[in-house]
Parts: C-alpha cells; structure tokens; sequence
C-alpha cells in the first residue's frame, strides 16, 4: 500500500516519473483512463484552503472517482477519538484520504491504521504536491531542471524550503535558500539532509544571483498570524525588480499562493509574471492527478 506522505521519502525516480505523469495527463485531460472509477476519496482538512481543495475535487472526480470533503467541524477527532479510531472506520469505507493537516505524524498514523493511501495535501513538515507541480512548471518553461540554480527567498525552514531541500537531493539541481538567520534550517537537518548541492544564506542577492528560478512564499504561515516580529525580520527578503535584476536573463518567478504583495513579493513582480504563477497554480490539478494514479497502480 503505497502513500504520498513527504518528498524526502521519495526516490529520485518515482519523483521525476510523477513529474512526467502530470504533464502526460494535462496534455490527455479530456481522453485519459479514470482509474478511480467507483472509488470515493475522503478529503479532511483541518487547514483552510483554495487551490489545494479544487486540485483534489476536480482531479478525483476527473479520474472517474468521487471526493467527500471532511472539514474538523465533522469528524469525532474533533471532540477526542483517536486517530487510530477514526482511521480504521475510513479504511472499511474508503479507498484513500487527501489530508491538510498541521502535524505530519497525523498522516503517518492514518497510513498505519487506515491501511489505504494517504496523500499529503500539506503538514508544517511538508508541502509535496506543490513541490510535483512546481517542478512540472520548471520542466514545462525552462525543459529541465537540470544545471539550473533556483532560489528559495523566505522561510528556510517552512513546509516549502523543506520539501524544495528534499527535491534538490533527489535531483541533483544547485538549491539557494535565503533567509534571516533565525529561519535557517537547523545543523541537524543539514546533517540529515547531506546535499552539497543545498547552500543557505541570509542574502537575498546571493540566492537570486544567476537563478534561473527565484521562489517565494508567505512569510507567515497558516497559524502564525499576528507574529510582527516575525515578519519584521524578513523585510529585506522581498521578491522585487530590485532583486531580479541580478538573476538570468530568462527567469521564472514562482508563488504558491496565496500571495501578499508588498510584503514577500511586490505587486509589481507578481503581475509581470501572473502567467507563470498561475500556470504553476493549475499544474496542481495535472500533477495531483498523477499522484492518485499513481496510488492506485
């Protein structure tokens, strides 16, 4: 029983073959199998969404199965059954589970108990469909990922820079964090991570120097608003055409969304490169759908 429950647990080439998945379903959408026919996915969230929930809707039920959205507000675990409770009762009735959660052993509890695939719609730990449909962008714009520089400017040890650490290892491009010191990822990680080709900095310029990718996020992730001390730190971090002018000629600007312009990139950048972020933002539908065929091989 396989699941998607991080990138780090990933080979390099399951990786790169979902990657070319998700690009063989965007350009077959209307034509191909559905390999969910009567299946019915459950899809618990206990995290806010957009893009995540449509993704999933749009590509279970294109695939021929049908999703049943689950917020906290409808589950007994909200008033204290276990996981391992509600897990077995969902293996009996279903035939995966997309979870949006805050801690990843969660994911981990419901693939063990549950005995059924389980998609990781994104934890604290890890975010890695988005990391499949940032690639499937990288290799539809740039060809490849290969002997190109991208720049992560942001959080270094958030969801994103986290699952970007993990897909740098696996495929071998050189990986630029920028970051103020207190967000860096800890020497521990690094020990664990061991990828020479992963460098970390506190200078914008340096990680957008040469990039051919320049990657942001929000500065404050889902259950740390309010923290202005926080974000106070990250002020010289903004994605902006000051920073740009620095990297390749022909680079891609990419947001996971949502974005707050005027903080970690201005309104300026966004718009100029809208197409390419919004094209990352539908190349979740194409590259999601590749996971749960994938899951059901």
């Amino acid at each position: 029983m396989k699941s998607l429950l991080s990138i780090e647990e990933l080979s390099p080439k399951i990786l790169s073959d979902l990657v070319n998945s998700g690009a063989d379903f965007k350009l077959i959408r209307d034509s191909h199998d559905k390999p969910l026919a009567g299946q019915t996915w459950g899809m618990i969230f206990n995290k806010s969404s957009t893009r995540t929930r449509l993704s999933f809707e749009v590509g279970i039920s294109e695939l021929g199965g049908n999703a049943l959205f689950l917020s906290s507000n409808d589950l007994q675990l909200g008033r204290g059954e276990p996981i391992k409770d509600t897990a077995r009762v969902m293996g009996r009735m279903l035939h995966g589970l997309v979870i949006r959660t805050f801690d990843q052993q969660d994911l981990v509890d419901f693939s063990e108990w549950g005995k059924i695939p389980v998609v990781n719609a994104l934890t604290d730990d890890e975010h890695p469909c988005q990391i499949l449909a940032d690639l499937l962008t990288i290799q539809e714009l740039h060809g490849t990922w290969d002997g190109k520089k991208i720049a992560f400017i942001g959080d270094g040890y958030s969801n994103m820079s986290i699952s970007w650490m993990w897909a740098a290892k696996h495929l071998g491009f050189e990986l630029v964090i920028a970051a103020p010191k207190q967000y860096q990822p800890p020497a521990e990680f690094l020990a664990r991570l061991d990828a020479p080709n992963v460098i970390i900095t506190d200078s914008p310029t340096e990680a957008a120097g040469n990039a051919d990718v320049i990657n942001t996020d929000v500065w404050l992730s889902m259950g740390q608003e309010g923290q202005e001390a926080k974000e106070e730190l990250f002020k010289g971090f903004q994605v902006n055409e000051s920073l740009l002018k620095s990297a390749n000629k022909d680079h891609l600007v990419l947001h996971c969304l949502p974005a707050y312009r005027g903080k970690e990139i201005s309104e300026e950048v966004l718009e100029a490169h809208a197409d390419t972020i919004f094209q990352q933002a539908e190349n979740r539908l194409h590259a999601q759908k590749a996971v749960l065929a994938w899951l059901c091989g």
